[in-house]
């Protein structure tokens, strides 16, 4: 493992690779990517933990999607299984650590948004929590806007810790508040190309939803707009979580014969 700082235009370059790995195989990273909200959606519905376990297994989820880009890179086949992969193929030790990672990580989401409190008198967290409805009054009657703003800014360093720490504990044999570190190190040292990253998909993520708003009010067709903006949200998403592997072999220029790099130039 080899940490590596890039210029900020390799944001791009990320931004780019994700979709070419996404166009590789889009039928497989869209069947992945419903399988965990059932999944997740299941869970959910579990009485008094339902609303904290999807949080605890996001780590050992990300393993699973960031296995199913290296397969897919490297030309194998990827099945819906491949979301547990995290917990199955790299032994309990690595199984538990995805777990602690996952407990950290709902700790860490409980600080964000009793951060976010501290703005909007605990409204968003209350809305999440679902004690209180998000209705167009309640909104206009509260400061969730900046709570909204206020958990982002509170996010922003969870992110860094969290964003290569569940592949570094998998594949690297990194303990966890290691690999969190080394996460947090290798983010802050490419600042750069991940605002450039980050800015792009947001430009992405916005152009999609007031373009095809705008198309469906054009077109007389408002009642449909959610039918057409639900799969179109869903591909971006997809592609966005593709992108996640590259930020991954951006940073740490992991090569093996069984995971060729992606290209720096992807076809459009």
């Amino acid at each position: 493992m080899q940490l590596i700082e890039v210029p900020a235009k390799t944001g791009y370059v990320w931004f780019r690779q994700g979709i070419w790995l996404f166009r590789k195989n889009p039928l497989a990273f869209l069947t992945l990517f419903f399988a965990y909200l059932l999944v997740m959606t299941l869970v959910a519905q579990i009485p008094y933990v339902g609303g904290v376990l999807p949080l605890a297994f996001i780590p050992g989820v990300a393993v699973g999607f960031m296995a199913a880009c290296r397969d897919t890179i490297a030309g194998k086949p990827v099945f819906p299984t491949m979301l547990v992969d995290g917990f199955r193929s790299y032994g309990s030790v690595v199984a538990k650590r995805l777990l602690l990672l996952g407990l950290l990580y709902v700790a860490a989401m409980a600080l964000v948004l009793a951060g976010s409190a501290l703005a909007d008198g605990g409204m968003l967290l209350k809305v999440m929590l679902g004690t209180t409805a998000m209705e167009p009054e309640t909104i206009a009657n509260s400061n969730i806007t900046m709570g909204f703003l206020a958990a982002l800014v509170f996010y922003i360093p969870v992110a860094m810790l969290f964003w290569f720490a569940p592949v570094l504990a998998a594949w690297h044999d990194v303990p966890p508040i290691k690999a969190m570190f080394f996460s947090l190190v290798s983010c802050w040292r490419n600042r750069g190309a991940f605002i450039v990253f980050g800015a792009l998909w947001f430009v992405v993520a916005t152009a999609v939803s007031f373009g095809l708003t705008a198309l469906m009010q054009a077109l007389g067709a408002v009642d449909f707009a959610v039918a057409v903006l639900m799969p179109a949200t869903i591909i971006v998403t997809t592609m966005l979580y593709c992108s996640f592997y590259a930020t991954y072999r951006g940073c740490f220029g992991v090569q093996t014969p069984d995971a060729p790099d992606l290209p720096t130039t992807p076809a459009s």
